[in-house]
């Protein structure tokens, strides 16, 4: 159809000429109207950005030495964390003589990534960065 004729064809109609792919030998073309094609559009863009989530990464902090129900709150909130989908980073920090004994710190984290395992798998093993020892877990 000549591009004259499908522009009158448009208008006929009070809708819009909209080319749709225009790469090709012939230029191939719609009627419709452009502005509720611009607000579809607009709002499919939208719904895929609002279920699209990026995971946070959280921090447990803890120290060699902790209480058991210290501990067991730390694990609720980490499961917590877990279930929305957040990477968690457990930070150990050893103060003084702690520093002495960092197997108990090594012991704490095994601890921790034996409790989680069927539910998390370890992004970061446990490493000594000066005075802390890390490890991040990430849901699966």
């Amino acid at each position: 159809m000549p591009f004259d004729a499908a522009l009158d064809a448009a208008r006929a109609v009070s809708m819009d000429l909209v080319e749709v792919s225009p790469d090709q030998e012939v230029p191939v073309v719609k009627i419709l109207d452009y502005g509720k094609l611009r607000f579809e559009e607009r709002k499919k863009k939208a719904a895929a950005k609002k279920k699209q989530r990026s995971s946070e990464l959280k921090e447990i902090k803890m120290r060699p030495n902790i209480d058991t129900h210290d501990y067991e709150v730390k694990a609720r909130a980490m499961q917590r964390f877990f279930e929305d989908g957040d990477k968690v980073k457990v930070t150990l920090r050893f103060r003084g003589r702690e520093m002495a004994h960092q197997h108990l710190g090594m012991q704490l984290l095994e601890r921790v990534k034996a409790q989680f395992e069927e539910t998390t798998k370890v992004e970061t093993e446990p490493k000594l960065e000066g005075r802390q020892m890390t490890m991040v877990l990430a849901p699966r």
